[in-house]
């Protein structure tokens, strides 16, 4: 009953991460639209260096703006290009973490199997004490299957909590910088807006 109570929490970790790595798929879709919009900024900005140069004199004070408008465009690119990595390591690491999941799910479905296996053994061998010594035998080595069967799941958990971390960091990483992006751009709209 253990084991399958800790197959079920398995599950809803599993899907946990299945919505991160989801979630990370979005914003990517978002940073590429982000990426887009700058490089259409950095076009018009030098279209926009091209006609005040044409312009002459009167023109380079908007030579001056379409240059600061081009060096935002790059920053902001700049920028999506590290978000675009953080998110492809978050989403390399939430591979990972569902993999280790899905194994200790089996390992602890192999531990509910022994322990069903264990106990219809003992069920059925209790009439005679040569029966039950045999039975004690095979429930002992049993045991020592499912306490290296639960010393594996120990580490298995252990390395999925340290990637649920790294995830969490990488997460966390990941707000600020969009929430920073998010600035950059609203700024840089306004920038051309006033253009």
């Amino acid at each position: 009953m253990i084991a399958r109570q800790a197959v079920s929490e398995v599950n809803a970790t599993n899907e946990v991460i299945s919505g991160l790595a989801q979630s990370a798929q979005r914003i990517s879709e978002v940073v590429k639209l982000i990426t887009d919009i700058a490089n259409q900024t950095n076009l018009l900005a030098l279209n926009a260096t091209i006609e005040a140069a044409r312009a002459g004199d009167a023109g380079k004070g908007f030579a001056v703006v379409a240059s600061e408008v081009k060096n935002l465009a790059n920053q902001t690119a700049n920028a999506t290009d590290e978000i675009a990595s953080q998110i492809s390591d978050i989403q390399s690491k939430t591979e990972g973490a569902v993999s280790a999941i899905t194994k200790i799910g089996e390992v602890i479905n192999k531990i509910d199997e022994f322990s069903t296996a264990i106990a219809s053994s003992v069920e059925q061998q209790g009439s005679a004490t040569g029966e039950i010594s045999r039975n004690v035998e095979q429930a002992s080595r049993g045991t020592a299957d499912v306490s290296n069967n639960i010393s594996v799941v120990t580490h298995a958990a252990s390395e999925t909590g340290a990637s649920a971390s790294e995830v969490l960091k990488a997460s966390e990483e990941l707000s600020l910088k969009a929430m920073m992006l998010k600035k950059e751009v609203t700024s840089f709209i306004e920038n051309i807006r006033k253009v």
